[in-house]
């Protein structure tokens, strides 16, 4: 019989990380407070020093606060950014073989739902900010920098929008996606080869939509970011494709087993 894995068990200072996340919670604090001091910690939890800066540690690494030394130091609360969350979940999906399809099948559904939640609620600046995206699109040239450049500007133009939404969960879950697709645009360089259609399609779509948002037009909205969304995937999907194709061609007909110092170990 197999025998079943058992569970971890939890690291007191773990344990106490957790509960201080729970607390700060419940008091409702917020960034630039302060936690307790060490020696006050030490007293609750009644545990060791090397306990509870492990605890607070687990705490600074995960982004909730800032270890200052010194007169006036001490565990300050911090408002942590999307990125370290957001890397976690990137290298944990790093291994499930992720394609743009599997992406799209939730951007296809995020995006118009994010994209209907700040209609009205973009200010001026925002607008501005949209079209002056989209400018530097149109300024980038042929050429592979360029043209990666571009993915990712296109790619900011919907980070633009998800910083205006009102629901922090769909703001995180679309910003999630896109740097997802800025991971696979890296590793899979789905800038290369250029894609003319793709690149006007995306900047008539991003130009209709701040037209749209200006008007304030919620079904407008739902149903460019909807075909925006189907036409990308259907793009990236033939970048995927041929890049794929290209990959096949050159490792018949280039490979000599150098390429990377770590696909040579296969071969020792």
């Amino acid at each position: 019989m197999a025998k079943i894995p058992s569970k971890r068990r939890q690291k007191l200072a773990e344990l106490i990380s957790d509960d201080i996340k729970r607390w700060i919670a419940t008091e409702g604090m917020t960034e630039g407070d302060r936690l307790p001091n060490e020696k006050s910690l030490m007293e609750l939890y009644d545990c060791a020093k090397g306990t509870v800066r492990e605890a607070l540690k687990i705490l600074e690494v995960e982004g909730l606060i800032t270890l200052k030394t010194g007169p006036g130091g001490g565990a300050i609360l911090h408002t942590p950014s999307m990125e370290p969350a957001s890397r976690m979940l990137r290298n944990f999906l790093h291994f499930r073989s992720l394609d743009g399809h599997h992406v799209y099948q939730l951007r296809r559904l995020l995006e118009v739902e994010l994209a209907v939640s700040v209609v009205g609620r973009l200010s001026e600046q925002d607008l501005e900010g949209l079209t002056a995206n989209i400018d530097a699109c149109q300024c980038c040239h042929p050429g592979e920098e360029d043209q990666r450049r571009q993915r990712f500007l296109e790619l900011e133009f919907h980070n633009l929008l998800a910083r205006a939404c009102p629901n922090p969960l769909l703001a995180f879950m679309c910003r999630f996606l896109n740097d997802m697709l800025r991971d696979l645009v890296v590793v899979k360089k789905a800038y290369i080869p250029e894609r003319q259609q793709f690149d006007k399609a995306n900047h008539r779509y991003h130009r209709e939509l701040v037209k749209a948002f200006r008007e304030e037009d919620r079904e407008l909205v739902a149903r460019l970011m909807d075909e925006h969304m189907r036409d990308a995937e259907d793009n990236m999907s033939a970048l995927e494709a041929e890049m794929a194709d290209q990959m096949l061609v050159t490792q018949h007909n280039h490979y000599d087993g150098t390429a990377s110092p770590l696909r040579r170990l296969n071969h020792l």
